[in-house]
């Protein structure tokens, strides 16, 4: 039971139970005096003596504790994040020795260990970058040939979640609803369709033409359903005759992974690096939650623990009002900006739409989320989704006396946030998205596995945030 216990409340315990078998010490110790005297003496003394014992204890021990707890506790809490850092994300700071001074050897030792591990890491990770820009140089010329084809390119696995979409089915997705690597075809074209399609696809195991309806039906698309060897199958749309301009591709999508994705499993009990998550931020014309508005929404998917490139929502809001000029200030939006942007009930539910199936994340979560709530009669839509709080989840990996803004965050886990994206709703959720795909084998390191877990441990920290769970 006290292995569940932080360090540091351990340490308290102790230090409680020390004054209290002091004052109980010397109590039996006045007692047996007062006892053993030889003729009947006053009790008065004795009692007096033992209460201002028990105080003059107490007080010794709760400044011993202080000094132990700021100078020891403290420290080893801290040197465990440092070295939990080094193993679970690859950050490679130096050991902080003098925060750790009074522990003896413990940090220059652990500086030791943690060089000798980071130098053998960069050596592996040279190794995977060269790697991996060769892996990008070909995905790039692979998407560049696609997008010379004028077909929209889209793999599903066995239950028809989208796998990959090349740079033309994205804008094809895109003009549906936004696209999502995992997200069914049916959130985006008409059901029936892809059903008769598929069931003579799998009679004949053959390639499959037919006409195919957006999900509004306002749309009819030339396509051909082909089954791949193994699992999945493969969508290809016939684009419009105007192609699309290179400035407008897209990046090609993709995860594999998702060929074998079982069915959808309760997300409160899956593993945290199998979810998916939406880190998003939004910027407003003042800081009340009730009295102001957003300006601008950003966001960024997270799939099975890695940052989706090209999956990401950027949008102004028109708020209905001036913005004043302190805020343009800070997040530099200004009523030109807006001023042909959507309002807030349309702009919410395409963020709605791309956060369908998703866990949101997002930093100092109560007040983007109380917008998104307020809102949520306008947009038609229930904002229901779990929640997890990157400055609750930095409470827990870092423990409650670190600083937890987010340039404090991301400071810790060596993130780089740009001068020009700070305070803008999509720098803010990208840097979000960054610290969440860091802290999440950090979590993972101390137990917690699951949202489950995350959330429960979560709701310790409630004096710092609220958790919206």
């Amino acid at each position: 039971m006290l292995t569940r216990l932080s360090l540091r409340l351990r340490i308290f315990l102790f230090f409680c139970l020390m004054a209290a078998g002091g004052a109980v010490l010397a109590g039996g110790a006045l007692y047996f005096g007062w006892a053993r005297a030889e003729g009947a003496l006053p009790g008065g003394p004795f009692v007096t003596a033992f209460v201002l014992f028990a105080f003059l204890n107490t007080g010794l021990a709760a400044v011993v504790w202080l000094l132990f707890d700021e100078n020891v506790a403290k420290p080893i809490n801290a040197l465990a994040a440092e070295l939990r850092l080094r193993a679970h994300s690859g950050v490679a700071r130096e050991v902080d020795g003098d925060a750790a001074r009074y522990l003896g050897d413990l940090a220059p030792a652990a500086q030791a260990v943690s060089q000798v591990l980071s130098s053998s890491v960069m050596d592996s990770a040279t190794e995977v970058a060269h790697k991996t820009a060769r892996l990008q140089a070909e995905a790039e010329r692979l998407t560049a040939l696609l997008t010379e084809i004028p077909v929209a390119t889209i793999m599903v696995n066995e239950r028809m979640g989208i796998v990959l979409y090349d740079g033309q089915a994205a804008e094809i997705l895109a003009g549906i609803a936004p696209p999502r690597l995992k997200a069914p075809l049916v959130d985006y074209f008409y059901a029936a369709d892809l059903g008769r399609a598929k069931s003579t696809m799998n009679q004949t195991a053959a390639e499959v033409a037919f006409d195919l309806r957006d999900k509004e039906g306002g749309t009819t698309f030339a396509a051909k359903f082909k089954p791949l060897d193994g699992a999945g199958y493969m969508l290809l749309i016939e684009m419009p005759e105007e192609p699309m301009s290179p400035e407008a591709a897209r990046p090609l999508v993709y995860d594999f992974d998702l060929l074998n994705a079982g069915d959808a499993a309760n997300t409160q009990d899956t593993a945290l690096s199998e979810l998916c998550f939406v880190a998003f931020d939004s910027e407003t014309t003042g800081l009340s939650t009730t009295d102001d508005d957003v300006v601008q929404l950003g966001a960024v998917r997270i799939l099975n623990g890695r940052i989706v490139e090209g999956e990401v929502l950027d949008s102004y809001v028109n708020p209905g009002r001036p913005i004043p000029p302190a805020s343009t200030a800070v997040h530099h939006v200004s009523d030109v900006d807006v001023a042909g942007a959507p309002d807030f009930a349309t702009a919410g539910r395409a963020l709605h739409g791309f956060c369908r199936d998703a866990v949101l994340v997002a930093h100092n979560a109560p007040f983007d989320i109380a917008f998104l709530r307020r809102g949520a009669g306008a947009m038609g839509v229930t904002w229901d989704h779990p929640v997890l709080d990157t400055v609750l989840l930095s409470a827990i990996v870092f423990g409650t006396t670190e600083e937890h803004t987010l340039d404090a965050l991301c400071d810790r886990l060596d993130i780089t946030i740009l001068p020009e994206m700070r305070h803008t709703a999509l720098g803010d959720a990208q840097v979000t998205a960054e610290a969440l795909v860091r802290l999440i084998p950090l979590l993972e390191g101390k137990g917690l596995r699951t949202l489950r877990d995350v959330i429960a441990e979560s709701k310790k920290h409630g004096r710092l945030l609220q958790d919206l769970n």
